[in-house]
């Protein structure tokens, strides 16, 4: 127990916590007996201000593996537990996660709060549509077991509820079965955003992952330029079937300390993103490659949030209807790039249907863009394309976002209401509580 000067991955905002560790679960009925408000918290892996809170409670030490069911391809694990940790145990036993999203440091916990998608979502939906049961310590000190048949309306909150609806325990989850940890990779290269997504709609029904790699700062005809990249697990290979399940290792490469904030600026972007998008040489190339580098590219640089300086950045992430996607995409990239805001992170992807009533995606294009904070000026911006966005029937993520305001996430999110209703229902004194959700008018 202590006082913590704490962030998100973005490094901003920034809340000095009182973080309390539950190391047992009966720690969690007793600090809720304590009295104050709360907010379960992971590896704060989500980029804004969702994992912070001025009182929290660490679920790290609940890292545990409860239960593994090979005949039926089940896991029960405690919230606190990393999807590295999980990965770990699962690959060499022929196993994968369902979803994941682009990074395998977050916990178990915080993924099923933030209802995580990945390059599989045209697909296969979010990380809810894997999970059977959710065990949960709610505001009064109770335990309860949730799942799609049990207390529903409970388990449709929880699931994206952003940590508000009580603390997730553990959970179970169905795994998908691989034969080999290595993924059948096709990547494509395309002169302009209109070729990537026709990219993506020739190949939607052909491979279950799929993302593509943006330079957000071309312009002209090569506004939107992308690599595409495709890819499936892998059949195993013959010559080599002791490497076919190997685990991924640590990396070895991190940031040491904070770059000067300059160091990101359009002229070096723009340097960085010309020679990423040549890099490939050719338009279509086919290879085997690794899951780790395939589904967790940056994890091999360990604290490379560093290089966006003390100030950090912003993550701004969208979903936006395919109807009218491309015109509200290209208009966004343009403004961005006249803007000069420099994002060498820029991905897309295609989402299908989300049930959640909290849920981020929809049928549509996402587009995630990670913007340095070189001072507060870039906020408003951002609030203008967010204006974009609604008008375009679209939303924003919420574990990524830091800036929204109130007025704009209400417009963005149609079962608001109802998911306030049932947070009063199991929450009725507004005991679990964030930065995010004070902003918003969450809690």
């Amino acid at each position: 127990m202590g006082h913590r000067l704490t962030s998100g991955w973005g490094l901003y905002p920034t809340v000095t916590a009182h973080v309390h560790t539950a190391r047992l679960p009966v720690h969690l009925k007793q600090l809720l007996a304590a009295g104050g408000t709360w907010l379960p918290q992971g590896n704060c892996r989500s980029y804004g201000d969702g994992c912070l809170a001025p009182q929290v409670v660490s679920m790290l030490a609940l890292n545990h593996l409860l239960d593994f069911d090979p005949s039926r391809g089940t896991v029960r694990a405690q919230a606190g537990i990393t999807l590295d940790d999980l990965l770990r145990f699962l690959v060499p036993r022929g196993w994968f996660l369902p979803v994941t999203p682009g990074t395998k440091f977050p916990t178990l916990g915080g993924c099923l709060a933030a209802d995580v998608h990945g390059k599989n979502h045209h697909l296969d939906g979010t990380l809810r549509n894997f999970v059977e049961q959710l065990d949960m310590v709610l505001a009064d000190g109770s335990e309860i077991s949730c799942s799609p048949q049990d207390h529903p309306d409970l388990f449709r909150a929880t699931l994206g509820g952003m940590g508000l609806t009580g603390i997730i325990y553990a959970a179970t989850l169905r795994l998908r079965r691989i034969e080999s940890a290595f993924i059948d990779m096709r990547s494509v290269r395309t002169g302009s955003l209109a070729e990537a997504v026709q990219v993506f709609s020739e190949t939607h029904a052909n491979y279950p992952y799929s993302v593509a790699w943006i330079d957000c700062l071309a312009r002209g005809r090569q506004l939107g330029r992308a690599i595409v990249m495709l890819g499936d697990h892998a059949a195993p290979a013959s010559d080599q079937p002791d490497r076919e399940l190997t685990v991924h290792r640590s990396g070895s490469v991190s940031v040491p300390f904070f770059l000067p904030g300059p160091t990101l600026n359009r002229w070096t972007v723009k340097a960085f993103n010309t020679l990423y998008y040549h890099r490939q040489w050719r338009r279509d190339v086919r290879t085997r490659v690794h899951y780790d580098p395939f589904f967790y590219p940056l994890d091999a640089i360990g604290n490379w949030n560093r290089i966006y300086g003390r100030k950090g950045f912003l993550q701004y992430q969208f979903v936006i209807p395919f109807n009218n996607g491309m015109e509200v995409m290209t208009d966004i990239l343009e403004r961005i790039a006249a803007r000069g805001a420099a994002s060498f992170l820029a991905v897309l992807k295609t989402m299908g249907p989300q049930d959640g009533l909290l849920a981020f995606p929809m049928p549509g294009y996402t587009l995630a863009l990670d913007i340095r904070r070189s001072d507060d000026s870039i906020i408003p911006f951002l609030r203008e394309l967010n204006e974009t966005v609604i008008a375009a029937g679209g939303r924003n993520y919420l574990a990524k976002d830091a800036i929204m305001p109130r007025d704009q996430f209400e417009r963005m999110y149609p079962g608001l209401e109802e998911f306030r209703r049932i947070k009063r229902t199991v929450d009725p004194e507004g005991r679990f509580k964030s930065t995010q959700s004070a902003r918003l008018g969450l809690s």
